[in-house]
């Protein structure tokens, strides 16, 4: 299906209590660039950072249990929401937040998708997945077991 209403841009709001905790974490340590935003005076704050390409992955309920799994994370109960960061260099990314504070929740950890994941806990409840692609996407397209959700089998 094709629309002219196609998104430009994928925008994820983190509600926080605490702004200068998570500018800290996602604006100095994970190195996202703020861009200028709009707020009146006091507790009105918002920053708006550049997170490079955005993707939505819409995952079933046993899907984001398989995730935790594969990442030897912890599971999550209910629906949850997730940062997932594709990074050059997982156990580098690891390291820099590490070196700031952040809790390990599943150390770097190749996966069947041929990607190495580690997670971490960031700030305002979020959990943040760093993923590094160890193979291109032509060659995951070319693998049994990859394709889109309207041509699997069911």
């Amino acid at each position: 299906m094709t629309t002219t209403n196609t998104p430009r841009q994928l925008r994820l709001i983190i509600e926080t209590d605490d702004v200068d905790e998570a500018l800290r974490f996602y604006r100095d340590v994970l190195g996202m660039p703020e861009q200028a935003a709009f707020a009146t005076e006091g507790e009105d704050r918002v920053a708006i950072l550049h997170a490079g390409v955005a993707t939505l992955e819409l995952a079933s309920p046993a899907h984001a249990r398989a995730i935790d799994e594969v990442e030897n994370a912890p599971a999550t109960d209910g629906p949850t929401l997730r940062l997932a960061l594709e990074v050059q260099d997982t156990e580098q990314a690891v390291a820099a937040v590490a070196e700031h504070g952040a809790e390990l929740l599943a150390p770097p950890t190749r996966t069947p998708f041929r990607t190495l994941n580690a997670r971490i806990q960031g700030p305002a409840g979020w959990q943040v997945t760093f993923f590094q692609e160890l193979e291109t996407l032509e060659e995951r397209e070319g693998r049994e077991g990859f394709t889109t959700d309207d041509q699997r089998p069911r």
